[in-house]
This record gives structure tokens, sequence and C-alpha cells, in this order.
């Protein structure tokens, strides 16, 4: 036998007493005789998204910008998006509205290329003051600037409440979107930032024209709770925990279907907020059964930080994770 051979077979002896399971992973049927090894670099099946062809079912979420730090993050973020071919949301853009002095943070189109989603992002208080300004055309501008496929709207009345400097709705969310969607043809997508939505929401979300729905759920960066940690107060309210987790709501996202039948516009979602790896992310698309891609944002943003190397090898091993789940694994319904 060859050294390499010896090696491997002496390991296989002392690791067999250590490599013993007990609990598994009850989520899916693993059927082991249907599929040959994904070949690294193939596009992973059914990752058709917003219109656009992805190389796996892999969301960017939004995260920041109007910082130098954030520049060196969407860049690394951009970049790694074009090797994969993953979509991207950017962070608020709001900056860009009064000033193009940080456009570098956000222009990311050049990098990511013209052949994957890529979105900019207001809060839907800051859309809200442009239509009460008649002034919808400063949002077009915006996505136009960035060459942008649409806009995302981040809902988020809780952490605009905590936040010192918060901004305050003078109408329902619902009412500003519906007008949004009334005054401008932009393609619009949807999302919360950390306490995810209620099935109150998601159906009335559901039944407008939206590109996809962001779940931005429970369980991952609570930005309400991150206002309170920033805030000069130092107090904690307990409402920061009250929410949806991406699970709770690919379960009503399911029953809402079954509701709404034809009657539901939006049928494509964003399983983001506290999915920690690529199994879990599988999990919830095979559940949900319906056009979707996972999101992530501080995993990616802990590895952007570091370097285009650290987060490249992250990214690169969900890929591969995704695509030898896609293989091997059905999610048990």
């Amino acid at each position: 036998m060859s050294e390499d051979i010896e090696k491997r077979k002496h390991d296989h002896i002392e690791l067999t007493f250590k490599a013993q399971t007990k609990a598994g992973d009850t989520r899916f049927n693993y059927e082991p005789l249907f599929s040959a090894h994904p070949v690294s670099g193939d596009p992973i099946t059914n990752s058709k998204f917003l219109g656009k062809e992805l190389g796996a079912p892999i969301w960017i979420s939004s995260m920041t910008g109007g910082t130098e730090l954030a520049k060196k993050i969407n860049t690394n973020l951009a970049k790694v998006a074009k090797k994969y071919g993953l979509g991207m949301g950017l962070g608020s853009c709001r900056a860009l509205l009064e000033s193009h002095t940080r456009i570098d943070d956000f222009n990311m189109r050049p990098l990511i290329g013209n052949d994957l989603p890529l979105y900019a992002n207001l809060g839907i208080c800051q859309v809200e003051q442009l239509l009460d300004e008649k002034n919808h055309n400063a949002i077009e501008k915006l996505v136009e600037l960035l060459k942008a496929d649409g806009l995302i709207v981040h809902i988020n009345p809780l952490q605009e409440w905590f936040q010192d400097e918060g901004d305050r709705l003078k109408k329902s969310a619902i009412d500003v979107l519906v007008e949004l969607l009334e005054k401008t043809k932009l393609k619009i997508i949807v999302k919360e930032v950390g306490q995810g939505m209620g099935p109150k929401s998601l159906r009335a979300l559901m039944e407008l024209p939206l590109e996809a729905i962001d779940f931005a759920a429970f369980g991952g960066t609570n930005f309400s709770y991150l206002e309170q940690l920033r805030s000069v107060k130092g107090h904690h309210d307990n409402m920061c925990l009250v929410g949806h987790t991406a699970d709770e709501m690919v379960e009503n996202v399911l029953d809402l279907k079954r509701d709404l039948g034809k009657k539901a516009q939006c049928t494509s979602f964003i399983i983001s907020g506290g999915v920690e790896d690529y199994l879990q992310g599988f999990y919830l698309m095979q559940r949900l059964g319906m056009p979707s891609v996972y999101g992530q944002a501080k995993k990616l943003l802990e590895f952007a930080k570091e370097g285009f190397g650290p987060l490249d090898q992250y990214v690169g091993s969900q890929v591969n994770g995704l695509a030898m789940a896609h293989s091997f694994l059905v999610a048990k319904q």
C-alpha cells in the first residue's frame, strides 16, 4: 500500500472509537443512491430568483453603508457574490439621498456585474417622507444611480422607536407601500430588521405585487435590541424580544398560500434571520417549496470585515454544502 493509504487506514483504526454518534439530524431523509457527487463550480439546480440565474440560492442580506469600513465590507461582499453567483441587498442608502459623497460605499454594480440581482435599500420612514413631499422621483433616481434592479424597503417601527434619533411613521407601513407601488414602477422587496412578521402582515404583503418578501426573522441580528445597546439612555426593553422565527414564518406562509390561492401576488421569499448554515437554509427552502433563497448577514459580515480570503472560504463551504444537500438530502414534510 502507498503511504497515504496506510496512514488513512491507521487513522480509521485510531479514530473509530471517537467517531460514535447518537442523536442525529432528523429533519432530512438521506438518499445516497440517486446522484453523483456535484462538480465544483456547477450552478445548483433551480436557483433562478428575481428573474435572474444564481449560482446558488444564497442572498447577501442588507447590512451597511455610509462609512469607510462599510466600503471595504460591501466591496468584499460584492466580489464574493460575483464569484459564486449570489444575489445582494445593499444596506440603507439613505445617505445618498442627501449627498453622493459616499457613493463608493454602495456602488457595487461594477463589481457584481449585470447578471445578478442587486437591490438598493431605504427605510419605510424615508419612503413615507419622500412620498409626502411628492418626491418619489428621488427614490427612482437612487435606484438608477446605483444601477440596482429595484428597491428593498425595510419595515422597522420597533427599531425607529428605540433609536434615540429615530423617525416616526405618520401612516401605517402598508399604506405607504401601496402608495409607493402606485407612484412608481420599481421592483420592490419588503423586509423586516430582526423581529420577523406575523401572519396578518405576511398576508397583506403577499396580496401586493412585490418581487419578494424578506423575513429578517427573530433569531438573527435584532436591530431593536441593537439600538438599545447604543442608546445613551442605557435601558433594556423586553419588547425587542417579541417576534417570529424563520421556521414559524415558513409555516405561516404555507398556511397563507393555501388560504389565498390565486389572490397571492407575491410568492417569492428570502428566508433570513438566524439562519446559521446551509443545512438550515436548505431545510427551510425545501419546506417552503416556493421560489426562495436563504439570506445571511452576521456570518458574512464577520468574514467580510476580516478580508476577501476568509469570506471566500466561508461562502465556498456554504455553496459546496448546498450542492451536496441538493444531491443527497430530502427535507421531511
